[in-house]
């Protein structure tokens, strides 16, 4: 089972709020998912919130990010912060 990190729309008409979730690959966009670890409104740039162990938790796990849900991780540095410990713990 592939799993990814996603974003999961909800909203109104043209009024759009985000969930980050992690989800099955298979599952759509809006169906179901396995855990929400964030959320994101693009309205107010500046309104991000992702739970940061939990993610890391996951992309250890193996999830894959979406491209839209890495550049967010990017610019919250937590892609950042999962390079350094995957290079920790491949040097033990």
């Amino acid at each position: 089972m592939a799993v990814k990190i996603r974003m999961h729309r909800m909203g109104s008409k043209r009024r759009p709020f985000y969930r980050i979730v992690v989800a099955d690959s298979r599952a759509p966009r809006d169906g179901r998912f396995i855990e929400q670890v964030g959320h994101y409104n693009p309205l107010r740039k500046e309104d991000i919130k992702i739970d940061e162990a939990m993610v890391l938790d996951w992309l250890q796990k193996g999830a894959q990010p979406s491209d839209t849900v890495r550049n967010l991780l990017q610019k919250q540095g937590i892609m950042q912060k999962f390079h350094e410990l995957k290079l920790a713990n491949k040097s033990k």
